[in-house]
């Protein structure tokens, strides 16, 4: 009996990959079993299904950073996705691990974020009795949420490395680790790019020391961070060196201080966060108003998980138009 193409491709990855890295033969499985494709292995299905999903597309006008930036060029959260993605790969490609699982763990990792940022997701930690964690709904999201309330049924490792990508434990496989540090190693270096640009800061302003141990440039760093990754990790964990990650450290606490705290590129928040907060208290009051997905959650878990799933899954030029539609008298903006 000939063998179909996913066959060929288990088999290769067998001979290929790293001892220690995830086979897609192997893998735990899906929340619903389902018939195997003939042409991709488990993973490349998940990381097509991610790429096809709403929720997806819409990171595209999802903030960053800088919020409503006036510019092209300024990243998005899919932007942000993207470039996240080829930094893991070229580690795991590297390390001789699963591109496949790399890629797709990448690209879902941040399905759940909200609207306007950190600041969004500040914003519904607040106001929910029950918290909010954007890893923990991008996990939802890709479970319940995606295809009107069916989900993505994406394989354990691919959920498992997308709810572990940003703090406390580490994911089980070494794919789901790399995207840790390489949501990291993307973050720093575009949100220096994007600073500069903006004219909150210049490339001299870091710290001397630091730029001379990293790199003089965004590429120098990016390629000694990625080098020194590769290097350094082992056959359990992903890291870099203890001397160099304390001065990836130490470039953070510059970027706290220097952007992530600039009321320029902070200085929209508090409106951001004002428009959240009433359009969370306008469907906790009224729930039936929600769109009939986000009904049925209210009636089947609770109001507030309904409101927050509505409110994540809004991109930032989406939540305006809510705000709008809710407070605005339509004269005003028409």
């Amino acid at each position: 009996m000939n063998k179909c193409i996913r066959q060929i491709s288990e088999e290769n990855e067998r001979k290929i990959l790293s001892p220690v890295a995830a086979l897609s033969c192997e893998s735990r499985g899906r929340r619903f079993n389902e018939p195997e494709c003939d042409i991709r292995t488990a993973f490349q299905r998940d990381r097509d299904r991610i790429i096809h999903s709403q929720s997806f597309r819409r990171l595209k006008h999802k903030t960053q950073v800088f919020l409503s930036p006036t510019g092209d060029h300024y990243r998005t959260r899919l932007t942000h996705t993207l470039e996240v993605s080829q930094i893991a790969r070229t580690i795991a490609n590297a390390l001789q691990l699963n591109e496949d699982l790399t890629e797709a763990i990448a690209l879902g990792h941040d399905l759940g974020h909200t609207p306007f940022g950190h600041a969004g997701e500040r914003a519904l930690a607040e106001l929910s009795p029950n918290g909010f964690k954007h890893y923990e709904q991008s996990v939802r999201v890709v479970d319940i949420l995606e295809k009107n309330g069916q989900g993505l049924n994406l394989t354990d490792e691919v959920r498992n490395g997308i709810l572990c990508h940003t703090t406390g434990e580490d994911a089980y496989t070494l794919e789901g680790q790399i995207i840790r540090i390489a949501d990291k190693i993307a973050y720093i270096n575009h949100d220096i790019d994007d600073a500069i640009r903006a004219g909150v800061m210049a490339e001299e302003d870091i710290p001397l020391n630091i730029r001379m141990s990293l790199g003089m440039t965004k590429s120098e760093r990016i390629n000694n961070m990625v080098l020194n990754v590769v290097h350094n990790s082992t056959d359990s964990k992903i890291l870099m060196d203890d001397d160099f990650w304390e001065l990836f450290n130490d470039l953070h606490e510059f970027m706290f201080i220097a952007v992530y705290k600039n009321p320029v590129c902070k200085g929209e928040e508090v409106k951001a966060v004002a428009m959240l907060e009433k359009i969370y208290e306008h469907y906790t009051k009224h729930p039936e108003q929600l769109p009939e997905q986000f009904c049925t959650i209210a009636d089947n878990e609770s109001v507030d998980r309904a409101v927050c799933d509505y409110i994540a899954g809004m991109s930032d030029n989406y939540s305006v138009k809510v705000f709008n539609q809710l407070y605005v008298p339509k004269f005003w903006i028409e």
